[in-house]
């Protein structure tokens, strides 16, 4: 029996000439009816289709048709189901942002990636931290800061000189971008279980904003509490040894 497929494809030319083949060659079905995703872009449109189907429970293929394919296989539009059949599955829990604007509003937003929190204005902010209700840092001065999972320890955090982290480590990477104050201060590893918390100092002369995946901003914020949520899993396929896994450590040995 034929895997049910459904596909997705970025608004990309690349992508959306691949869908037309694929969907040809295997047919379409509606996602709720699939066995599995496919999503056909590059890694900015894979978060959207994980985010897009988390509440369905169909694992998502991604090909990579854009310019980063860190969470991608490579594209073929051949031997598809025999790919699909092999691949293995990496299960991902995404942060769960809640963040508290200046006028006391709360905004809350899943990230597979990162969770950050930027300076808004020409001034650098200032930011309080705390893990599991402790002040760790009284005053933490720089562009930003971010909590980053171990599958977009490679994105965002990575750019800004954090660590890789291993899928299946259980850790998040707390990094900060441009610390002035500690001076280079580069962040801590943190469990996956632990609660972080950033209160904004001095929030309407500094302002703040935080941001999700890069797809939900909130301008403008007082506060912002960041914790994996263990209710959501994203399950993600890949070929033979090409997991996210084994791409952790390649990452590290370029």
């Amino acid at each position: 029996m034929s895997v049910r497929i459904s596909f997705a494809a970025s608004e990309s030319e690349i992508a959306q000439r691949a869908l037309e083949r694929l969907v040809e060659r295997y047919g379409q079905v509606e996602q709720g009816q699939a066995d599995v995703i496919v999503a056909l872009g590059g890694d900015g449109f894979m978060l959207q289709a994980l985010h897009a189907t988390q509440g369905l429970s169909a694992p998502v293929y991604g090909m990579n048709c854009g310019t980063i394919g860190f969470l991608m296989n490579e594209f073929s539009e051949y031997d598809l189901d025999a790919r699909l059949s092999d691949a293995e599955e990496e299960v991902i829990n995404p942060l769960v942002m809640r963040a508290i604007d200046i006028h006391g509003v709360q905004h809350e937003a899943l990230a597979i990636n990162e969770v950050a929190l930027l300076r808004a204005g020409s001034q650098a902010a200032k930011l309080r931290v705390s893990v599991d209700g402790r002040v760790r840092m009284d005053e933490l001065v720089c562009d930003g800061a971010l909590v980053a999972t171990p599958a977009g320890s490679t994105a965002y955090n990575y750019s800004s000189h954090g660590p890789i982290l291993p899928i299946g480590s259980d850790v998040l990477a707390l990094t900060a971008m441009a610390a002035f104050r500690p001076r280079r201060w580069r962040g801590a590893l943190l469990p996956k279980a632990a609660t972080v918390r950033f209160d904004v100092l001095d929030a309407e002369k500094r302002p703040v904003m935080a941001d999700a995946d890069s797809r939900n901003s909130v301008p403008a914020v007082a506060a912002v509490e960041v914790s994996s949520d263990e209710n959501v899993r994203h399950r993600i396929l890949f070929d033979p040894g090409h997991g996210l896994e084994e791409r952790l450590i390649r990452e590290q040995f370029v």
